[in-house]
């Protein structure tokens, strides 16, 4: 599940898009721009984006049910796909076609110094949006750079909102850099080729985007220093001889399942295996809080190569894990 922070960020991001919408619509109305129309779309999206990602936040906190026992958690990842997918289709894909338009049939922008105006109060309230998405992001990022902290993020909503007010800033950018071109040229096409770099701009963020959240959807894997911290605590627990296999999903943001494979003593008591897993389940979870089920396998090393050796011969793409 998303964290207070990560709401933060969104509703920081939908007041400020939602004023910027409405002030770029009625500039574009008033002067005819055709990149003002785009940049006003480009907010109206990143609005509606904002309140899906809300959507996907509460429809993820429902608990477990017998149709879904591992939970919702990965709501927040579909409704992630969904904005990549809303950007691309609605803002690019509107953009490119109005820059189009205007590039094939241009006029002339009327009162060009609305758009300027608007323009620089949009930045103002971007730059506040982004300011707040980037301080939570660095929160996390640690001294990882940001395009590893980004394919490690497991918080789509966080990254999602800082790419859209990044996107939404250089966007405002190339709106007046175009507006700027077609007033001092007379070149009334820049109007155009602006809203056509704007379409390519959404179109890069949605792709990156969907990217980044086809993983998640998948179903990543945990970080490598809590995986790290499952097997040193699995190993130091009474009776264990090996570690068969470990296998981690993230559920949710928040929400880890694990799975392991464990090889016990061959003299120890069916009872005291039982004590030892249920401790071994208590410390795992303690540490680590984020690891909210802990499913473990007793097996001896020689019967889980067996049933390993079984899959891959039934499908010659299994692999072992045991060791990854």
């Amino acid at each position: 599940m998303a964290s207070h922070g990560s709401k933060t960020v969104i509703y920081a991001a939908l007041a400020g898009n939602a004023l910027i919408a409405v002030t770029k619509f009625a500039a574009a109305a008033y002067t005819g721009s055709s990149a003002m129309l785009s940049e006003a779309i480009h907010s109206l999206v990143d609005t509606g984006n904002q309140g899906l990602l809300l959507v996907g936040i509460k429809r993820s906190k429902r608990p477990a049910d017998e149709h879904f026992p591992f939970g919702y958690g990965t709501e927040v990842y579909f409704w992630a796909f969904v904005v990549a997918i809303m950007i691309f289709g609605v803002g690019a894909g509107v953009s490119l076609y109005e820059g189009i338009q205007k590039i094939r049939h241009p006029h002339e922008i009327s009162s060009p110094m609305v758009n300027y105006v608007v323009l620089g109060f949009a930045m103002l309230f971007e730059a506040g949006a982004w300011w707040v998405a980037f301080r939570e992001f660095e929160k996390t990022r640690g001294r990882r750079s940001v395009i590893d902290a980004v394919r490690r993020s497991k918080d789509p909503t966080v990254f999602t909102v800082l790419f859209e007010d990044s996107a939404a800033m250089l966007g405002l950018i190339v709106a007046a850099i175009g507006i700027a071109l077609a007033q001092y040229t007379g070149i009334r096409e820049f109007d155009g080729y602006a809203s056509v770099g704007i379409g390519l701009i959404l179109a890069t963020t949605a792709a990156v985007l969907a990217y980044e959240t086809k993983g998640l959807i998948i179903g990543e894997a945990a970080g490598a220093p809590l995986v790290a911290g499952v097997r040193r605590i699995a190993m130091s627990a009474k009776g264990v001889r090996r570690i068969n296999e470990l296998r981690t999903m993230h559920m949710g943001p928040n929400d880890i399942l694990v799975a392991i494979s464990l090889d016990f003593a061959d003299d120890m008591p069916a009872g005291e295996v039982e004590r030892v897993i249920s401790a071994l389940e208590i410390d795992i979870k303690t540490e680590f809080p984020d690891i909210r089920r802990v499913f473990a396998e007793i097996q001896s090393a020689e019967g889980h190569a067996a049933s390993v050796a079984a899959e891959a011969a039934r499908d010659p793409g299994v692999r072992d894990t045991a060791k990854e």
